[in-house]
C-alpha cells in the first residue's frame, strides 16, 4: 500500500539481456497503465536471466520499433540491463517470461512454478489457442522485420496483462 492508500502492484518482465524484450514489453505496459490511469498503483521494471547485458541500454532496435508505432519515451535514456535477483521474485506480484528458457530459469530460481510467474504471450488469447506461448527474440536476426514482429506479440499481449492486474488489484481493493 502506497502513502495515498492506492494499491502497489509490481510487475517485472524477464528475458535474456534485458535489452530488447523486456524493456520493449515494461515500456509497453507502462504506457497501458498510465492509460488506464493506474500509474500510480502499478510499476512495471525489467530484467534478464544472464549478467551479459548489464549496465547497457536497450537495444536501439527496441527502440525504434517503439518509435515507428507512436509510443512515447517511457524511459530510453535511464533504462540499463540487469539480471534478475531470486528476492526480487517474493517482491514482484506479477513476473512475465520471454520464453519458455526464462520460464524454467525462473521457476528454478524461485524454487518450485508459482502461480505469478508467467509466459507474456499466456495473456494473448490467440497465442494460447495456437500453443505458441514463446516471444520470438529479435536480437540475432539484425532486421527491423524481426522486431516488428516481437512488438506484435508484445502488443497481443498487452491487454491481456492490463486486465489481468485490474482484476488483481479489484480483489486487493475488496480485502483491504
Amino acid at each position: 500500500m502506497t502513502d495515498n492508500g492506492v494499491v502497489t502492484y509490481r510487475v517485472c518482465v524477464i528475458c535474456t539481456g534485458n535489452i530488447c524484450r523486456s524493456p520493449m514489453l515494461e515500456f509497453l505496459l507502462r504506457e497501458a497503465f498510465d492509460r488506464e490511469g493506474l500509474s500510480d498503483a502499478v510499476t512495471v521494471d525489467s530484467a534478464g536471466t544472464s549478467s551479459e547485458e548489464s549496465g547497457n541500454a536497450a537495444d536501439d532496435r527496441t527502440l525504434d520499433v517503439l518509435q515507428r508505432n507512436g509510443h512515447d519515451d517511457w524511459g530510453r535514456a535511464a533504462h540499463r540491463a540487469r539480471r534478475i535477483e531470486k528476492d526480487w521474485l517474493a517482491e514482484r506480484d506479477l513476473v512475465l517470461a520471454a520464453d519458455s528458457g526464462h520460464l524454467r530459469a525462473l521457476q528454478r530460481l524461485a524454487g518450485g512454478s508459482p502461480e505469478h510467474i508467467r509466459l507474456i504471450r499466456s495473456f494473448d488469447p490467440a497465442a494460447v489457442e495456437a500453443g505458441e506461448l514463446d516471444v520470438d527474440d529479435p536480437w540475432y536476426a539484425w532486421n527491423d522485420k524481426a522486431f516488428d514482429r516481437t512488438y506484435e506479440e508484445m502488443q497481443a499481449a498487452v491487454p491481456g496483462i492490463v486486465e489481468h492486474v485490474k482484476a488483481e488489484l479489484a480483489q486487493r481493493s475488496r480485502t483491504v
